[in-house]
């Protein structure tokens, strides 16, 4: 999606995969090209005139052999400018509701839903905060950590390849192994809302 003026979040995420890009020694064409995506876009995203959606990110962090995770990281770093963050102890902190890196499932602008991480900085696992009303599946995603889903409200499929297709409801929680390839649909119309948890990369 594009923007008319970039925000502070947008500017890091298209600085780090900038940073990224230029560290391994690839042109902006180089990496659309790996990535499946437009020249003009990238430019866009790395000038943090564009909003990627979690499919668009996660083909930008496959072209650059890394996570969404890390990428969504440097679009929050642990130092976001909060006014006045509430008082915890080292190693501690909170996300406010309001607050967090949130990108858009697909590329409509919230339409299917979002993505928000409720970490920020490095951290042993990357819980994130799903709202989803895509009610097909789109590509699967493969990545090596493993994962953990547990479905707060709504009904959904999870595809794990093979056909080995799972049916969530509220109260239920699904663990699958990094390298497992996964999406999901909401079934029963409506919308699911999901805690899904990532294992931290392997450094």
């Amino acid at each position: 999606m594009a923007l008319d003026t970039p925000d502070p979040a947008q500017l890091s995420l298209g600085a780090e995969i900038r940073r990224r890009r230029r560290a391994q020694g690839l042109t902006l064409q180089r990496l659309a090209a790996r990535a499946d995506l437009s020249h003009p876009f990238l430019s866009q995203l790395e000038r943090g005139l564009a909003r990627p959606s979690m499919l668009t990110l996660e083909r930008i962090a496959q072209a650059l052999e890394t996570t969404q995770v890390d990428l969504l990281l440097a679009a929050y770093p642990a130092d976001d400018g909060e006014a006045e963050p509430p008082r915890t102890p080292p190693g501690a902190y909170v996300i406010p509701g309001d607050r967090g890196a949130r990108i858009p499932q697909s590329d409509g602008v919230d339409a299917d839903g979002y993505s928000r991480l409720l970490v920020r900085g490095k951290a042993a696992f990357f819980p994130q905060e799903i709202i989803q009303r895509r009610d097909e599946f789109g590509p699967y995603y493969v990545h090596p950590q493993d994962e953990w889903i547990f479905v707060i409200a709504g009904d959904v499929e999870v595809d794990l390849g093979d056909d080995h297709v799972v049916r969530l409801r509220s109260g239920d929680s699904l663990y699958y192994a990094g390298g497992t390839p996964h999406r999901r649909r909401v079934t029963n119309g409506g919308v699911a809302r999901l805690l899904i948890v990532q294992a931290a990369a392997d450094d």
